[in-house]
């Protein structure tokens, strides 16, 4: 189906919309001259407009065309990953936003340099880049393709105006004009989503005729108990397994956190992490309405066998596309809605790359540089990275099944990073040299099972195991992309020996591989010599650590701690500014703001040790 006028136009308002954002926030205020307004916002952003964009900024269209196919296929059980919800948000609210917001830190991995040093920040930053690096040039390139595929909307034209809208208001207007970007965006794949719901629905008989169908066909899933980790789901693999899984994003991911911090106030950004729990199940709620009302229309309306989707990619598309075509306007809206998704991931990307470059690897390196070299320098950085996705699109489409492992590196990669920053906070024994062994254990074992897996199954059969997070391709690389979370509709034989390990449910990698830095980590901080306390800012420690150790005994809290005593009272304590090497970073170094004033709500006893510290306003 061609599009019309109309929906060309919907198509391109959201285009000119989100570049006319960007343009307001470049000529508004203080117009992005200062290093704070473009990579923080000023740090001045409320908790509805942060929430939203926490939202967006992993909503991509491989959700949006994912999902709805896994419950096409396979019914409902993925809606239980909705329980994660509540605890994947909770844990960040209470443990990491209050580390992070009172180090005042611009880049999550600064922390890293105030925790352990300098090596273990710049292992953590090259970590990340490299993940978000390969990641947004295939959010780009998935959706632009599944569209073409489907409606004959012009490959490179969409990844190229994609690309380029992106960049544009990524570099001119900053985080601020990302946020609001996100806001808008975040409406429009709302409206794009129900639209589809409310008229599939109406041509099958309304949403009670959907659910009774889909129940009578089995479509409507129980909790499923079983605990073996190698079923791909189960109620324990979606509802603890994707507690690690979003950890892993709203806790310590630099897209992420970088929100959190551009709230006006820790309670600001606190809220915002409640507040995304509702939108969160709103969006999940949505996404599997869809795979109903798509299944319950596939039976009754069919499609003829020559308009049928050669992969489960375009299942959304195929559907929409049938179901609105007789009303102009909203095929535009639902492209509109997978577009949306794309951009707030990729400009998240762009934000977030800029700011590590530059607080991470640039800073440290030119202590001197002045304000205005370094906004210049961000803008440029945001720019640059915003080019290097249109490339890292063109090589997705050159790399053809190689791609099934390439997406799978950003889930990889989050485990072993939430991993370092629980190691870090949990665990003041812990040392640099335990922080990169474990890290690299970490994400050894990640690519051992995700890449290990793939080639094992590609060399022997061709066919990805049934816990794999991707499917086989035959000349479509975005199945590749839209369809992450589905296996092969028939299972291969029972996994003997190596092959089991390698058939973890890919739900349980996070928890695995973050569990394996922890592990690893603390075992070689113990054999190389725990941090000493002098070394150690009781600032980077998490405050609900008490609660966390109060049931053990005396002599394990003291091992697990180290014994440590207080830093601020040791001769030679490291204070954050001779930790920084100096760095205008922001960060206020120890003193009466964190002893004991309402800016940081600790209370210490000069001789107390580090599982002592309490926090009066969890």
């Amino acid at each position: 189906m061609e599009f019309t006028a109309i929906d060309y136009s919907i198509f391109a308002l959201l285009l000119v919309l989100s570049s006319a954002i960007g343009l307001f926030y470049a000529l508004s205020g203080d117009r992005q001259r200062t290093v704070q307004e473009f990579l923080l916002a000023n740090r001045d952003m409320g908790c509805l407009p942060v929430a939203l964009s926490l939202l967006a900024s992993f909503q991509s269209a491989v959700a949006i065309l994912g999902v709805p196919a896994e419950i096409f296929r396979f019914g409902t059980e993925y809606w239980f990953l909705g329980c994660s919800y509540f605890l994947g948000l909770l844990i960040p609210a209470h443990i990491f936003i209050p580390v992070f917001y009172r180090l005042h830190i611009t880049s999550t991995y600064e922390y890293l340099e105030l925790r352990f040093n300098k090596t273990v920040r710049v292992f953590g930053t090259i970590t990340f880049i490299f993940q978000m690096v390969i990641y947004m040039g295939v959010v780009l390139y998935a959706p632009a393709l599944a569209l073409n595929a489907v409606t004959g909307f012009d490959l490179w034209s969409a990844v190229l105006t994609m690309g380029l809208v992106c960049t544009l208001y990524t570099t001119l207007g900053g985080l601020k004009a990302v946020i609001w970007t996100d806001v808008f965006q975040t409406l429009v794949m709302l409206a794009g989503q129900v639209a589809v719901i409310v008229v599939g629905a109406w041509r099958v008989g309304g949403m009670a005729h959907v659910w009774r169908v889909a129940e009578q066909e089995g479509k409507i899933a129980g909790i499923d108990l079983d605990p073996n980790p190698l079923e791909r789901h189960t109620f324990w693999s979606l509802s603890v397994g994707g507690i690690f899984m979003m950890l892993s994003l709203y806790g310590v991911n630099q897209a992420q956190v970088q929100r959190y911090l551009c709230a006006r106030s820790e309670r600001e950004a606190k809220l915002s992490c409640y507040a995304v729990f509702p939108c969160q199940q709103i969006v999940l709620c949505l996404s599997c309405l869809i795979g109903l009302v798509m299944f319950v229309y596939n039976l009754e309306h069919p499609l003829a066998p020559s308009r049928r989707p050669a992969s489960s990619d375009q299942l959304v598309l195929f559907f929409v596309m049938d179901v609105l075509q007789d009303l102009p306007g909203l095929p535009g809206l639902f492209v509109a809605c997978l577009f949306s998704g794309a951009l707030s991931t990729i400009s998240s990307a762009f934000n977030s790359l800029a700011t590590v470059t530059m607080e991470d690897l640039v800073r440290p390196h030119f202590p001197g540089l002045s304000e205005s070299r370094a906004t210049l320098l961000s803008k440029l950085l945001a720019l640059g990275y915003g080019l290097l996705c249109l490339g890292m699109a063109y090589v997705s489409s050159m790399l053809g099944p190689v791609l099934q492992a390439a997406i799978s590196i950003f889930g990889m990669v989050g485990g072993p990073l939430l991993g370092l920053f629980c190691l870090g906070m949990f665990f003041p024994c812990a040392n640099p040299t335990g922080a990169i062994v474990g890290l690299l254990a970490g994400l050894a074992m990640a690519f051992w099972i995700g890449i290990g897996s793939f080639l094992q199954s590609w060399g022997a059969k061709g066919v990805p195991p049934v816990n794999s997070t991707t499917l086989p391709t035959v000349g479509n690389l975005s199945t590749v992309l839209a369809t992450t979370l589905l296996p092969p509709t028939s299972a291969p034989p029972s996994p003997t020996g190596l092959q089991r390990f390698y058939s973890l449910s890919y739900m349980w990698y996070s928890a695995h591989n973050s569990t394996t830095v922890v592990l690893v980590g603390v075992l070689v901080s113990l054999l190389t010599g725990p941090t000493p306390a002098a070394a150690l800012d009781p600032r980077t420690i998490s405050p609900v650590l008490p609660w966390l150790l109060c049931c053990l005994p005396p002599k394990i809290r003291r091992w697990l701690c180290c014994g440590g005593g207080d830093p601020a009272q040791v001769p030679g304590h490291a204070d954050t500014t001779e930790k920084s090497h100096g760095v205008p970073n922001g960060l206020s170094p120890p003193g009466p703001d964190w002893q004991g004033g309402e800016g940081h709500g600790y209370i210490r006893s000069a001789a107390a040790p580090i599982y002592a510290v309490q926090e009066t306003s969890f």
